[in-house]
């Protein structure tokens, strides 16, 4: 029998205590997480309500290149640094980041709570760059290797005769 709920009523999302999260590159991006989807049996994509105290980031600014993720301001407001634009956001706000296109991070420098509604796909293999500390991580089936971005260098191509086997 499956252990998870499909439907969480608000009373139940308002029950949840949410886990506290700390990023490991930025000891200022503390948020609770209430991890919607883990508790609906979610896989393929995490849902997640987010509660960030002012003053905080949500996150290391970082750019994902084969996920998507999704941003909407649920209350609350603060600044969107998308590729180290900033942008006010507010509470109907939508921030959509396709794959490959933008590093970016929420500050909540208001004096209110912020309370955002995040989504992103969960796959095997990414790679993520997080500008502001020089790194990028590779992550393949559980395994996560952070390299600094000057440690990185151009792959050799090689170019093989059309008759010879790989």
């Amino acid at each position: 029998m499956d252990k998870h709920l499909l439907l969480l009523k608000a009373a139940d999302i308002a029950a949840m205590p949410g886990d506290k999260r700390v990023h490991f590159l930025n000891s200022n991006a503390v948020r609770i997480n209430k991890s919607l989807g883990d508790a609906v049996g979610l896989t393929q994509i995490g849902v997640h309500i987010i509660t960030v105290q002012p003053g905080h980031d949500s996150t290391e600014t970082h750019k994902h290149y084969y996920e998507e993720e999704c941003i909407y301001i649920l209350s609350g407001h603060g600044t969107a640094i998308i590729d180290g634009k900033q942008h006010a956001m507010a509470a109907g706000d939508f921030l959509g980041l396709p794959a490959g296109r933008a590093a970016h991070n929420i500050i909540n420098d208001s004096h209110e709570e912020l309370v955002c509604l995040v989504m992103g796909q969960r796959l095997e293999q990414d790679v993520a760059d997080y500008p502001d500390k020089d790194m990028r991580l590779y992550r393949n089936s559980g395994r996560w290797d952070l390299v600094e971005l000057a440690d990185i260098s151009e792959p050799q191509r090689i170019v093989l005769p059309p008759d010879e086997p790989l």
